[in-house]
């Protein structure tokens, strides 16, 4: 969404640079049942957009230290239900 709204430029097309990463190594989080039902179960006051519901519930789920720029799962972050970073 980001590159086709001009908000952000990649040095290849989307889904060369998709391709690109996995090939040099990211590895992807299931998006399992389950785990879209934690989503509806953070603890924690969290804002209510599925998507980084979403997000912050696969982080939870594995570990995973969230590198956003959005504020509301900074705060939410911060209230320690999150590991995340600014970018």
């Amino acid at each position: 969404m980001l590159v086709a709204r001009g908000r952000i430029a990649l040095p290849s097309a989307p889904a060369e640079w998709l391709d690109e990463v996995i090939a040099v190594g990211a590895s992807w989080a299931p998006l399992t049942p389950r785990l879209l039902v934690e989503a509806s179960f953070l603890p924690g006051a969290i804002h209510r957009d599925p998507a980084d519901r979403i997000l912050a519930a696969t982080a939870r789920a594995f570990g995973y230290r969230l590198m956003t720029r959005d504020r509301a799962l900074l705060a939410y972050a911060a209230s320690g239900n999150l590991q995340a970073v600014a970018c």
